[in-house]
């Protein structure tokens, strides 16, 4: 079995609301990858635009930036525990930002001989006056967003039967981990979306502001893998998505029911981690290790969901660094192609090129960030069928000394409010890119 490490969201009384520029959640405020804002810069100066600030006490991890109005929210291990940690954004003194509190969220996930990753993965997710945040061994928390007092929490293991696909992993027994839960929580109005997998059921819906458990996919029971959970709908159903090894389900919002499955055979050998995309009724997903790539359309059927593959294909693989789809186009990183534009519609791949090695994608006002895993190096590239187009580059000024050996700078690119985010474990720069 191959080895792969990793996996690679208004404060209290007084935070303004969500802003269309904020991005509080894995993925964005869509969890598609794609910022919503604009006035960003078109075009980069030589050696990219001015560093701001660098953050060097993040700890430990893959967990990505949370960004609502003057707060970022991020979880990092430090010494034995995992801490969800809140910054102020807005005052900067001495070239970092400064920390607002820290809480824990449980031990520090790791295991002997894991050379991967160590620490917590999954993003924080801020909504109603609450950060929820989810550690490595599962142990999911929610905490006031003004103070960081803890509200409550729950182990997802110990109290919702979890397990997660080990497949490749180090954690087998007593309970299935793997390489540590790492699929962030999904606030979707009254309820709050988790992925404890297992027998108990594969997702859990769960009360926001209690905890309390209002369902679990009874009849979903697989095992859960490092993708995380989309909220879409399908024929007026609102339904919640996700990708396992086995291949993709959706389960109805209001009590958790299979509405659809896709199995996949067969099925995915290696870990899945990237989120899928959703769009015109298609599901879009993508695994590395020369897994390839399914396009699914999704038709209602009078009171059923039919689940019809459209395409199938081992060319384009995407291993951690997710993909983004930008006018009818899905750009990313390909283990077998490099960089590459594929139409959506056919999963014809329309050009690939290795300008830039393997890293992980975010789209912001019509260009792409594209950020490699091993040199830092940051590019900013114009999303056009007509092939590869940079418009700048820079590259970080230091290298984490806590990343573990086999790992990488896996951890994707943020943009919010006119600031790009790009952590590497301790460390987390921010870049002005506003025009």
């Amino acid at each position: 079995m191959r080895t792969f490490g990793w996996v690679a969201v208004v404060l209290l009384g007084f935070t303004p609301a969500l802003r269309a520029d904020d991005w509080p959640q894995y993925r964005g405020p869509a969890r598609d990858g794609v910022s919503r804002e604009t006035g960003l810069l078109k075009q980069w100066p030589q050696g990219g635009p001015a560093l701001l600030w660098t953050y060097d006490e993040a700890g430990v991890g893959y967990s990505g930036p949370a960004v609502v109005g003057d707060r970022l929210y991020l979880a990092g291990g430090r010494g034995e525990a995992e801490r969800l940690i809140a910054l102020d954004i807005k005052t900067v003194a001495g070239g970092t930002a400064k920390q607002v509190w820290s809480t824990e969220i449980g031990p520090l996930f790791q295991w002997k001989g894991n050379s991967w990753n160590v620490g917590p993965n999954a993003t924080p997710t801020v909504g109603g006056g609450r950060v929820y945040a989810l550690g490595g061994f599962g142990d999911l928390v929610c905490v006031e967003a003004a103070s960081g007092k803890e509200t409550w929490r729950k182990n997802q293991p110990r109290d919702l039967g979890g397990e997660v696909d080990p497949i490749g992993g180090g954690l087998t027994e007593p309970t299935s981990l793997g390489w540590g839960y790492a699929s962030s929580p999904l606030l979707d109005g009254d309820r709050l979306i988790c992925v404890p997998g297992g027998k108990r059921g594969l997702l859990a819906a769960l009360n926001p502001g209690t905890g309390a458990v209002l369902w679990q996919s009874q009849d979903v029971t697989d095992q859960a893998s490092y993708s995380s959970p989309l909220a879409v709908e399908i024929g007026g159903v609102k339904q919640y998505v996700q990708v396992t090894n086995g291949g993709a389900v959706g389960v109805a919002a209001a009590n958790g029911k299979k509405l659809w499955s896709f199995r996949r055979n067969p099925a995915f050998d290696d870990v899945v981690i990237a989120t899928p995309i959703f769009h015109d009724n298609c599901l879009y997903a993508t695994v590395g290790f020369n897994q390839g790539c399914d396009l699914i359309k999704l038709t209602p059927k009078g009171s059923e969901i039919g689940a019809e593959r459209v395409y199938t294909n081992k060319t384009v693989d995407n291993r951690d660094g997710g993909v983004v789809l930008v006018d009818g186009h899905v750009y990313g990183h390909s283990e077998t192609l490099g960089w590459f534009c594929q139409e959506f519609k056919t999963g014809k791949v329309v050009w690939s090129d290795k300008a830039l090695g393997r890293g992980s994608v975010t789209c912001a006002d019509g260009l792409l960030y594209c950020c490699t895993e091993k040199d830092g190096i940051v590019a900013l590239v114009q999303p056009t069928p007509e092939g590869w187009t940079e418009a700048g580059r820079l590259k970080l000024p230091r290298k984490s000394t806590l990343r573990r050996p086999s790992g990488g700078l896996w951890t994707h690119p943020v943009v919010a409010n006119g600031k790009l985010y790009i952590r590497d474990q301790e460390l987390l720069f921010c870049y002005d890119i506003k025009r």
